[in-house]
């Protein structure tokens, strides 16, 4: 099923400004709208606000980890439904258990391509919209 990505809000949150960059770029030419965040603190503040439609979040950041941010998200009754996905340059089975522990909905290893960041809005915000 094909998700309208033009009417979409996707939030990066990334202490790395050129996975930011690379991100926004990719999802503005597909056509969504991108909020960005430098760290989990930057981006629960701008969630309440935007509402984002999906999440994408940084394992290792400063301050507020993505751990710990996926966690306030999904334990947030308004944002629990958000789908997270993790971004990590580590690919290991603890780590995408740990992950899936703090609610995430899938995990992307860096660098991720077009295809994998696409394809995982299209997979999670099109169970979305079609429940």
């Amino acid at each position: 099923m094909d998700v309208n990505l033009e009417s979409l809000k996707v939030m990066v949150i990334d202490d790395s400004k050129t996975i930011r960059r690379t991100a926004e770029t990719l999802l503005n030419k597909a056509g969504c709208t991108v909020i960005t965040a430098t760290d989990g603190f930057d981006a629960l503040a701008k969630i309440a606000d935007t509402r984002p439609d999906i999440i994408f979040v940084d394992i290792m950041m400063p301050r507020l980890d993505g751990y710990q941010t996926c966690a306030l998200i999904k334990n947030n009754s308004e944002f629990k439904s958000t789908p997270v996905i993790m971004l990590s340059s580590k690919d290991g089975l603890f780590d995408k258990a740990k992950g899936r522990i703090v609610g995430s909905d899938q995990y992307l290893t860096k660098p991720f391509s077009k295809t994998e960041l696409l394809g995982a809005i299209q997979t999670h915000v099109g169970q979305a919209k079609a429940s």
